[in-house]
């Protein structure tokens, strides 16, 4: 499994908020689904007003939340 770090920007009418995402996934692709879903349903926006901007993969030294990085194989 390998931590990605998916940054972006919800776009709601009056406010747009950025954000950056640490998560487990095995490809790019299912890192940006599970923001999709994570996000919205957490924030109640559509697909169409999440802007995302970056997907980069993340050394497991790197990765800034202690769980994800225990959970990827780390210490």
């Amino acid at each position: 499994m390998k931590v990605f770090r998916v940054t972006g920007e919800i776009r709601k009418p009056n406010l747009n908020t950025p954000f950056a995402k640490e998560l487990i996934a095995l490809k790019p692709e299912h890192a940006v689904e599970r923001v999709y879903a994570e996000i919205g349903s957490k924030h109640r926006v559509k697909r169409y007003q999440i802007r995302i901007y970056a997907v980069e993969e993340v050394p497991l030294e790197n990765v800034a939340n202690p769980l994800l990085r225990k959970l990827a194989g780390g210490d």
